[in-house]
Parts: structure tokens; C-alpha cells; sequence
């Protein structure tokens, strides 16, 4: 089964021809960083509208590089959360225009799901070249999800059977990575600015605190952001707000 996959829950417009939960026909991306750099985070209006531009183009190139048509695919997949609404909102309209107008099955995606799943795909077209899996994981397995709004500790026991360990009390990580980027002064997105700048940081130079919470398997991150807030109000001696 040929799937095409739409993506735009939050910043990035994506399409993908899939067959069999395996293999990756084409991956068209097209990123929004550069448009919200300037504001040190994601806009919501400004990602909605940006998703209206491109959707059309990146579901048709998708096709484009998979050589395929509209005859070759035999469902849509699409993301319907969680995300920004607005961003959501032009995802899943494209796909149900585009089930009824060429009369394919439409599939709803939770989108942190698919982050699991997307380790399944372990094939790609010749085109392509992805770093996959070699092989595709096996059950029992417990996935680790840190992305964008989402910091979680899933098991999973089966397709579909899968239980919640534990997840952030607080921020996610993502958030505190670019909330401490831009206190520090470093470009969005903060992970990759962070991670360059520790390279010739000193790790012993700050005595941050580490969360102690009731379940081991939660997570909690605004005490360190705050922690990283202080130190830097401390060493430059001028208040900082956002």
C-alpha cells in the first residue's frame, strides 16, 4: 500500500510517499526557522500562513519525486494533532479536499505517534539518502520523545498497545532549550546554538539544579531555565525579562 503523508503541525510543511510502513518513496520539507528566527520562536499566524503558501507545491513535488500519480496512491495519512490549530488546520484541509477530489481513504494522524513509527521506515528510494535503521524495532520497546512541545516516556507492548511512563511536569525540553537560547543571546532554534556554544563552554563553571520529582519517570525543566535566568542575572548584574 502506497500512502502519501502530510505533515504541518507546527513550523515545517512536509510530504511523503510511503508503501508498506516500510519504505520512503520521496520527503519533501520545507522549513519556517528562517522565517522565525527574527522573533526567537514560532509564530503561530505567521506559521499558519506560511503553511497556505506551500502546501500545494510540497504535496505535489512529493508526488513528483516519488514518479508517481494520484493513481499509484491508494490512501492519505495526515497529522490532526496535537499542534498549532492554525497550522493543523491547513494540513487537514488539503488532505480531505484532496481524498474526496481523487476519492482516496483519509487516515488521521496523532503526530507524536508518528514520530515513533517514522523508525519503522528502514527502505528509501534510490534517490534518496537518509540515515534509516537498518532494521525495524522490535517489541516490547520504550521510546523516548523529545519533540517540539512533547517530553515523554512511552512503552510500547504492541501496535497500538502502549502505555504513558511519564512526561514533563513543566516545559518540554525544546522550550527550554530556546527560552535559555534567548537569555543567552543565542539564535532560535536553541538546541543546535546551545550545543555549538557548549563545544568551548566549561561544564564545572555553574552548579545547576537537578529536578527531584516524586515519579523517576517524569521530567521537569522550568527550575533549570530559571536556574540558567539567575546565574545570568548574577554574572551581568542587570534584570532580565522576557
Amino acid at each position: 500500500m502506497k500512502i502519501l503523508a502530510i505533515e504541518s503541525s507546527c513550523d515545517e510543511t512536509a510530504a511523503a510517499v510511503v508503501e508498506d510502513g516500510r519504505k520512503l518513496h520521496s520527503n519533501v520539507i520545507v522549513s519556517q526557522i528562517d522565517i522565525h528566527a527574527m522573533y526567537g520562536g514560532v509564530v503561530p499566524e505567521v506559521a499558519a500562513r506560511s503553511h497556505i503558501e506551500v502546501i500545494n507545491p510540497v504535496i505535489n513535488q512529493a508526488l513528483t519525486d516519488a514518479t508517481m500519480t494520484w493513481d499509484d496512491i491508494d490512501a492519505i495519512a495526515v497529522t490532526y494533532a496535537p499542534g498549532l490549530i492554525g497550522s493543523l488546520l491547513v494540513g487537514t484541509l488539503a488532505a480531505r479536499t484532496l481524498a474526496v477530489i481523487h476519492s482516496k481513504p483519509l487516515h488521521p494522524i496523532h503526530h507524536v505517534e508518528a514520530h515513533v513509527y517514522a523508525n519503522f521506515i528502514t527502505e528509501q528510494a534510490d534517490s534518496l539518502s537518509l540515515t534509516l535503521p537498518s532494521a525495524q524495532p522490535e517489541f516490547p520497546m520504550l521510546a523516548l520523545i523529545v519533540s517540539g512541545g512533547h517530553s515523554q516516556l512511552v512503552l510500547f507492548r504492541d501496535h497500538g498497545d502502549y502505555e504513558l511512563l511519564g512526561q514533563t511536569q513543566d516545559d518540554a525540553v525544546g522550550e527550554a532549550f530556546d527560552k535559555v537560547a534567548k537569555i543567552l543571546g543565542l539564535p532560535y532554534p536553541g538546541g543546535p546554538s546551545i550545543t555549538k556554544a557548549a563545544l568551548d563552554g566549561d561544564a564545572f563553571k555553574y552548579k545547576l539544579p537537578k529536578a527531584k520529582l516524586a515519579d523517576p519517570y517524569n521530567f521537569s525543566f522550568s527550575g533549570l531555565k530559571t536556574a540558567v535566568l539567575r546565574a545570568v542575572q548574577h554574572d551581568v548584574g542587570v534584570d532580565f525579562t522576557f
